[in-house]
């Protein structure tokens, strides 16, 4: 399979998907399901998190591998696949669709970039 982007590429799509998850409840409306609400910011600084850690151009201590980063987004976002079930809101319509939505992004983006580690 062709894996069309960047280490690069995929950092400014780490650094876009921060303050849209965090910012999705407010977005989409539903910052009336405490759980989704909460746990959208938990991810969010997740990523942010290993964002910063990663060895790529966008990293700023740069102490995980590529290779792990993007295993670890793959991880997250099967979880927000299966997160509005696990947690109780799979009810709510907007916030099991965004997670839906934002799960399938992320593991898309996980398979379309390019594993390359840093030097």
């Amino acid at each position: 399979m062709e894996q069309p982007i960047s280490r690069k590429q995929h950092g400014i799509a780490d650094y876009s998907y921060v303050p849209l998850v965090a910012a999705a409840p407010f977005l989409v409306g539903f910052e009336n399901e405490p759980t989704a609400t909460q746990l959208a910011r938990v991810i969010s600084g997740g990523v942010l998190a290993t964002s910063l850690l990663t060895r790529y151009e966008w990293g700023f201590w740069k102490v995980i591998p590529f290779k792990a980063h993007l295993a670890a987004d793959a991880a997250v976002s099967a979880f927000m696949l299966t997160a509005p079930w696990l947690f109780g809101f799979g009810n709510n319509k907007r916030a099991r669709n965004t997670f839906l939505s934002i799960g399938a992004f992320g593991v898309i983006i996980s398979l379309l970039t390019k594993p390359d580690n840093m030097d």
